[in-house]
């Protein structure tokens, strides 16, 4: 999947390389991999303001949000990925497992408070749901019930593979099963890093990359739209970010399933993993900056390419409009996963605050749905 010549890659010049992706020619995996690689703060600004400069072709200065509700269900975890600080066991003192009335609370709260158009629904791998997999279906189906026009964006790779071990249904069965019950779309999370052997480092007990590639591929194929994710900033190489890079590019030429791509930096400071990697190693702003614009160059089968503003921080998130990103992500209301990491720029952004802060960077605030359709224009005339 990854194109990379034998010949010394040094021969090629990252102004070169810019050039090429301002004239709509695709980079290939050499082309990723010396930009991935450039030191250079000069060259690091060239490649800002190029990813800056093509994204202005795509999406001029539209910078879109969604009015959504993370729904956290369970911290509870059979799993131990080593970037974690979400994960209880079930005999924690904080370890939770929400039952549906809770769940329908919470989903009440953000329709009749900030009106939310999603719920984007993740949790642990918790191991007393493997004797009860109807507790996702009856979610669903719970929810769909009660919000008919909600948009459930709901359970990553890892979760459809765990129904389906249960179940003994296929991964096509499990995600038909889920569809009927309710589910809109799909977070593509838990891919983590899609370099087998920095996965088998940092996460060894999810499920592997040819596993995430299939379920995302069939939920893909049955009309069922997924995020695309990276995590970085870890022990991952630039060899295994262009090998990451080029497996989604590849799904979404062959798909076009994906609805964006959300790059994750990884937060540390109450995980295991933050032992395995130096103080000064430890990713800072200007590098998710340059990773930012480098996804905007290399994937151009993607129209939108998401900040996380709970893992940088507010300012960071709206610096990094000017280096290709056109989506400021959601309103969130809770963000549990972030926060246990250690996260600390908080959980919540009202629609209002999104859209004077996206103004106030000098762009256009664009309210979206969860696959991107505009639905701005009614949402201003009742804000605005």
């Amino acid at each position: 999947m990854l194109n990379l010549s034998n010949n010394k890659t040094h021969k090629i010049v990252p102004d070169d390389i810019l050039q090429k992706a301002l004239s709509g020619e695709r980079l290939d995996g050499d082309d990723l991999l010396i930009l991935l690689e450039e030191q250079k703060e000069k060259a690091g600004k060239k490649i800002i303001f190029t990813a800056d400069t093509l994204n202005k072709k795509i999406n001029s200065d539209k910078v879109s949000y969604v009015v959504n509700r993370n729904i956290n269900f369970t911290n509870i975890c059979g799993l131990n990925c080593k970037f974690c600080g979400y994960k209880r066991t079930k005999n924690s003192k904080d370890a939770f497992l929400l039952d549906y009335d809770k769940i329908i609370e919470k989903i009440s709260d953000g329709i009749e408070s900030i009106g939310i158009d999603e719920i984007c629904v993740t949790g642990g791998i918790n191991p007393e749901l493997k004797a009860n997999p109807d507790y996702y279906f009856n979610l669903v189906k719970i929810v769909r019930n009660n919000f008919p026009k909600l948009h459930i964006h709901a359970f990553s790779p890892q979760e459809i593979y765990e129904l389906s071990e249960t179940t003994g249904m296929t991964y096509a069965q499990v995600i038909e099963k889920l569809v009927d019950c309710g589910v809109n779309s799909m977070p593509g999370t838990a891919a983590e890093i899609l370099a087998e052997e920095t996965r088998k480092k940092i996460c060894p007990q999810k499920i592997n990359t040819t596993k995430w590639i299939e379920i995302i591929k069939t939920a893909h194929m049955l009309g069922v739209k997924t995020s695309a994710t990276v995590l970085f900033g870890h022990l991952e190489s630039s060899g295994d970010l262009a090998y990451h890079l080029s497996i989604i590019r590849q799904i979404q030429d062959e798909t076009g399933g994906f609805t964006e791509f959300i790059a994750l930096p990884f937060i540390s400071a109450k995980t295991s993993l933050r032992k395995s990697i130096e103080r000064n190693e430890l990713i800072g702003e200007n590098k998710v900056f340059k990773f930012y614009a480098i996804l905007r160059l290399f994937l151009d089968n993607f129209k939108n390419i998401q900040t996380s503003w709970p893992k940088i921080g507010v300012p960071a998130a709206l610096k990094s409009l000017d280096c290709g990103i056109n989506d400021f992500g959601g309103t969130l209301m809770e963000e549990n996963i972030t926060k246990s990491a250690g996260g600390k720029f908080g959980e919540f952004l009202e629609e209002k605050e999104i859209i004077n802060l996206i103004k106030h960077a000098g762009k256009i605030p664009v309210r979206r749905d969860t696959v991107y359709n505009y639905i701005y224009e009614k949402i201003y005339n009742k804000i605005l």
